[in-house]
C-alpha cells in the first residue's frame, strides 16, 4: 500500500511538472537543464507543493565556514558590492555561498528581504538542490555551471515569484569553492544579470588562481594582445622548470586539443624552452607564441614567484610602489603597517597577546579591525581557531545560547544534539566580539561572569567547562557614550578595555599609496594604477575606508579593462567615483592635483619626504606641484 501511494504521488508530481514544462518561456535556460533538475528533486522525494525545508547552520558552524573560506570571501564581497550597484533598483538579493550551498554573505534590498520567498534566505541557510529543489544557487552547484532559474522553473511552487541567477566559483585545481547568486522578484528581473554574475564569478576565479599559484610564474594568453588583461584571457601557471601546474577555464578552451595535464612541459605545449620565453618577456611585456597545433597566441607575465629577500613584492611597472620599512617582530603576511599609528597598534597587540589580556580595537567601519584581530591571533601562536562573532547579526533572543552554547531541547527550536557555542569553539584560540556595542545588556552580565572565571555553562545545562581563549573586542562606537542603544556596563568595559588600540581612518594614513597598491594587488595581481589617479583618490574622504576603496578600485579596474587603449587605471576610469575632483581635466586637473599635494603636504607637517611617501610619488614631483600652488609658504 505504501509503495502504491508513493507511485501515485510520483505520477502526480510528474504530471504537474510536465504541465509546467509546457509553460516555460522559450528564451529561458536550456530545457533539459531544468527538467534534469526536476527529475533529481523527484528522486529525492521533494513535494512540489510543500514549503522548502531551508535549514540554517548554527553560529559556530557558520563562523568556521567563513574562516575556512576567508580569502575567496574577500574576493566575493568586492564583487557583491559591485553587483549591488549594477542591479540597484531591482529588489535584489545577492549572496555568496560555500561549496555545500551554505550562504556566507548577503547583500539584500530591504524590499526583497521582507518578501515571503526571501524570508529564509539568510546567512547560514542551506540552499542545496536536495533540500530546496531547483534554484539558482543549488542547481549551479549540482551542475557545475552558471544557471538562471526564473519563476515556475523553480521546483517548489512557493518559490515561483522569484528569479535566481547563479554561477559556481572554482579554484586553481578546478574544484568548486563557492557560488555567487543574484535573486530578485520575478517581475523586476534584469536580462543582463546572468552575464554580470558570470563576469563576477570569473573575476573571483582569476584573482584566486593568481593567489593560489603565487609561488609560480603565471602567464596570460590570448590570440589578440588587447584581450590579455580582460576576463577572456587564459591563465597558465608554470614552475621553475616550466612544468604546467594549473590553468583556468579560458586557457583550457584556447589550448583545446593539446595535452594540458598537470606536469606537461612548456616546450611540449609551445615548442620552445620556457627559459627562452621568459627572457623575451623580460625584454618586452608581450611575446608571441605558437602552440603545437599551429595556433598563434600572445602571452604576458601576470605574476612572478616572490624573490627570496622580498617575499611580498608588488608588481607596479607604471608607478613604483612605496617600499615600506619592515617593522621588526610585528609584520604579518598581507597586513599593511607602514603607517606609524598602525605600526604602534601592531606592537601593542603583539605584546598584549603574550600576556593573554583582553584587547579592545576601536576604529571606523572598514579600517581593518578584524584584520588586526587576525594579526593578534597569528602573533599569539595559539593552535585553536580564530572565531569572529558579529554581535550585531545574532538574534537577541538567542544571543546567550549562541555564545555559551545550549543542551538539546533547552528551548523551542533548539537542535536535538545541542551546540557547544562560539566561545567554546574558540578554545585554545582567539575569540573576536565584533560590533561590541550591539551586545545586549543581559548578555553583558553573562560575559562579565565568564571573564571572572573563564567557565562556560551552556543554556539549560548544569555543568561548566573551562576554556582558554584570547579575547578581543572591536567597535566603531564610543563605548563611554551612555546614550547609545545598548549602553555598556562600566564593570565589563573596564575588563574589555585592558588594552585599547585605535586604527586611523584611511584618509589619515600616511601609507595611503601603499594601501591603494595593496588593495589593487589583492583584486588583480597584474593591475596597475597611474600616479595622478592615486593623487585624486587621496583627496577623497573615504567614509567606508578600505571596504569603500576596494569597491572603488574594483569598478575602476573593470572600466580600465573595457578600455582597449590603456590597461592601467587612469584618472578617467575614476571619474564616476570620486566626485567633482576627478571630473577635472587639462589645466583644471593639474590644479586639482597640485591642491591635493598641498593638502597632503600640510597634513604631513610640511615634510616633503613624508608627503612623497604617503602619495607614492617622488620628492621631485612633490616640489613641482608645491611650486604650482600659490598657498605654499
Amino acid at each position: 500500500m505504501i509503495l502504491s501511494d508513493q507511485r501515485q504521488m510520483s505520477l502526480a508530481h510528474a504530471s504537474a511538472l510536465r504541465a509546467r514544462a509546457e509553460t516555460l518561456p522559450p528564451d529561458g535556460p536550456p530545457l533539459p537543464l531544468i527538467l534534469d533538475s526536476w527529475a533529481r528533486c523527484m528522486e529525492s522525494g521533494l513535494d512540489i507543493a510543500a514549503v522548502p525545508d531551508v535549514q540554517v547552520v548554527d553560529a559556530a558552524d557558520l563562523a568556521r565556514r567563513r574562516d575556512h573560506s576567508e580569502f575567496v570571501r574577500r574576493l566575493a564581497r568586492a564583487e557583491l558590492e559591485t553587483l549591488s550597484k549594477q542591479i540597484a533598483g531591482s529588489n535584489f538579493l545577492l549572496a555568496f555561498a560555500d561549496h555545500e550551498g551554505v550562504i556566507l554573505d548577503l547583500y539584500a534590498d530591504n524590499r526583497f528581504s521582507m518578501n515571503a520567498s526571501g524570508a529564509n534566505i539568510v546567512t547560514g541557510s542551506r540552499w542545496g538542490e536536495g533540500l530546496c529543489g531547483t534554484n539558482g544557487l543549488g542547481t549551479a552547484l549540482s551542475t557545475g555551471r552558471a544557471v538562471a532559474v526564473t519563476g515556475l522553473e523553480h521546483y517548489f511552487l512557493k518559490l515561483g515569484d522569484i528569479s535566481c541567477t547563479a554561477a559556481p566559483v572554482r579554484d586553481a585545481a578546478g574544484d568548486i569553492v563557492g557560488v555567487l547568486d543574484a535573486s530578485s522578484y520575478f517581475e523586476s528581473r534584469q536580462r543582463h544579470t546572468f552575464a554580470l554574475v558570470q563576469m563576477a564569478s570569473t573575476q573571483i576565479e582569476n584573482a584566486l588562481f593568481v593567489h593560489q599559484m603565487r609561488v609560480h610564474t603565471v602567464l596570460a594568453i590570448h590570440p589578440r594582445a588587447e584581450y590579455l588583461r580582460t576576463l577572456s584571457a587564459g591563465l597558465l601557471a608554470f614552475d621553475e622548470q616550466g612544468r604546467l601546474q594549473a590553468l583556468n577555464a579560458s586557457a583550457t578552451r584556447l589550448l583545446a586539443g593539446l595535452d594540458v595535464i598537470g606536469g606537461a612541459s612548456f616546450e611540449a605545449l609551445f615548442g620552445e624552452p620556457f627559459a627562452h620565453v621568459l627572457a623575451r618577456l623580460h625584454r618586452s611585456h608581450e611575446a608571441t607564441l605558437r602552440d603545437m597545433l599551429g595556433s598563434s597566441l600572445v602571452a604576458t607575465v601576470v605574476a612572478r614567484p616572490p624573490l627570496r629577500r622580498q617575499p611580498h613584492p608588488l608588481a607596479t611597472p607604471r608607478v613604483a610602489a612605496v617600499r615600506s620599512t619592515p617593522i621588526a617582530a610585528t609584520s604579518a603576511p598581507d597586513f599593511l603597517a607602514a603607517d606609524p599609528d598602525v605600526a604602534q597598534a601592531c606592537r601593542l597587540v603583539a605584546a598584549a597577546v603574550r600576556m593573554n589580556v583582553p584587547i579592545l580595537i576601536h576604529g571606523e567601519t572598514g579600517t581593518g579591525k578584524e584584520m588586526l584581530a587576525r594579526y593578534a591571533h597569528s602573533m599569539s601562536g595559539r593552535q585553536g581557531a580564530f572565531v569572529a562573532v558579529n554581535c550585531g547579526a545574532l538574534p537577541d533572543g538567542l544571543f546567550e545560547a549562541e555564545l555559551f552554547g545550549y543542551v538539546g531541547g533547552a528551548f523551542t527550536g533548539a537542535r536535538r544534539e545541542g551546540s557547544i557555542g562560539l566561545i567554546a569553539s574558540a578554545d585554545r584560540g582567539t575569540l573576536l566580539l565584533d560590533e561590541l556595542h550591539a551586545l545586549p545588556r543581559p548578555v553583558q552580565a553573562a560575559l562579565l561572569r565568564f571573564l571572572d572565571d573563564w567557565l562556560v555553562r551552556p543554556v539549560g545545562g548544569t555543568t561548566s567547562r573551562r576554556v582558554d581563549v584570547q579575547l578581543l573586542a572591536a567597535t566603531n562606537f564610543d563605548l563611554d557614550d551612555a546614550e547609545q542603544s545598548q549602553p555598556m556596563r562600566e564593570d565589563l568595559l573596564y575588563r574589555l578595555n585592558t588594552v585599547k588600540v585605535s586604527l586611523p581612518p584611511l584618509r589619515r594614513r600616511q601609507d595611503f599609496a601603499d594601501a591603494v597598491h595593496r588593495v589593487l594587488h589583492g583584486i588583480a595581481a597584474q593591475a596597475t594604477i597611474d600616479a595622478a589617479a592615486i593623487l585624486l583618490l587621496a583627496g577623497h574622504r573615504w567614509p567606508g575606508n578600505f571596504r569603500e576603496l576596494r569597491a572603488v578600485l574594483t569598478r575602476a579596474l573593470l572600466a580600465s579593462q573595457a578600455d582597449d587603449a590603456e590597461s592601467a587605471i587612469q584618472v578617467g576610469h575614476i571619474e564616476p567615483l570620486t566626485g567633482a575632483t576627478a571630473r577635472a581635466s587639462g589645466p583644471a586637473l593639474q590644479r586639482s592635483v597640485a591642491d591635493l599635494v598641498q593638502r597632503e603636504f600640510e597634513r604631513c607637517e610640511r615634510s616633503v619626504s613624508r608627503t612623497a611617501r604617503a602619495l607614492g610619488i617622488s620628492r621631485t614631483t612633490v616640489y613641482r606641484h608645491l611650486r604650482a600652488t600659490p598657498s605654499r609658504r
